[in-house]
């Protein structure tokens, strides 16, 4: 059995090997091209983490990128931010033009001495996140609190705003 009846198409395409003058190397062209496009797949993946592990700390990649949670009801906005480790003196929050700007850095530093080692340890990381907020909230009663490594923002709408919704009944079919 010959490699042309075990493959009997060029990878990727539908042409016959019979009409290629050298259909072996052009096999092997596009099986290279395979290999590099995964290999800069998992670079991509990988890229920064510092080990190869899935579950290594976010802050040890020296960027962080918080989980938000943005809700509405009809008296204000809310905005949850997860920022485990760190406290309120780490986190700053601005509100400016309509963007809500979230700021903050996180430092650890791990040390450990024995009878015949020293260990010392630093790592941090940082974050800026940037989101709109509609023009009709009260930017003036604003308030943000920082509880076990959770940040809860709440934009309170303005008196109009509120009265613009108006809840719509629905029917079965």
């Amino acid at each position: 059995m010959t490699l042309k009846d075990m493959v009997p198409w060029r990878w990727g395409g539908l042409r016959h090997w019979d009409e290629e003058t050298r259909p072996y190397e052009s096999f092997l062209r596009e099986m290279d091209s395979l290999h590099k496009e995964m290999d800069r797949l998992f670079e991509g993946f990988w890229k920064g983490s510092g080990s190869h592990s899935l579950m290594a700390e976010p802050w040890q990649r020296g960027a962080l990128n918080p989980r938000i949670d943005e809700t509405e009801d009809e008296k204000a906005f809310h905005v949850k931010v997860e920022l485990p480790g760190m406290d309120k003196d780490d986190v700053d929050v601005t509100l400016s033009s309509g963007v809500l700007t979230l700021r903050g850095e996180k430092k650890r530093e791990e040390e450990e001495k024995g009878n015949d080692f020293y260990r010392k340890e630093r790592s941090f990381g940082s974050f800026r996140r940037s989101l709109p907020i509609p023009v009709d909230v009260d930017e003036t009663k604003v308030e943000a609190k920082f509880e076990k490594g959770i940040l809860y923002i709440e934009l309170p709408k303005t008196a109009e705003a509120q009265k613009k919704v108006k809840h719509i009944a629905v029917k079965a079919a």
